[in-house]
């Protein structure tokens, strides 16, 4: 029984980068960890991705770049107000303009830099660099 999908999507991405492979298999599969993918794309830290049905929940396939340093899920989920941002990216992130932390808010979920554009805080879900 697995207690938190996305983190065990975010260590298969991680395993197969370090592991020089092109392409991996996260199951199963949930709309949350299909957002974070579409943000990791949008961000150059993966090339694609696609859904597949397998008869149960499905399951994405994801194309890598070999980009990817590290990523991981925040536990706990910190509520993060929009004055906060920047201080969680120096907690989180090895440098400054290097890597993408990834909230969910009522816009969806979006990378840092897009939430202070909108100007709206959320919970911080992961980060990537």
């Amino acid at each position: 029984m697995q207690s938190d999908p996305l983190n065990d999507a975010m260590c298969v991405i991680k395993n197969a980068s370090t592991n020089g492979k092109a392409e991996c298999e996260i199951a199963p599969s949930s709309k949350l960890i299909g957002r974070v993918l579409k943000v990791m794309q949008d961000h150059g830290y993966i090339n694609q991705f696609e859904y597949v049905e397998d008869g149960k929940a499905g399951k994405f396939r994801v194309m890598l770049k070999g980009a990817i340093n590290d990523c991981g899920v925040i536990k706990p989920r910190y509520s993060v107000k929009v004055s906060d941002i920047e201080k969680y990216e120096a907690r989180f992130l090895p440098a400054q303009d290097f890597g993408v932390l990834i909230f969910t808010t009522t816009n969806g979920v979006v990378a840092q830099d897009r939430a202070k554009e909108l100007g709206i805080g959320g919970k911080l879900l992961a980060y990537v660099y």
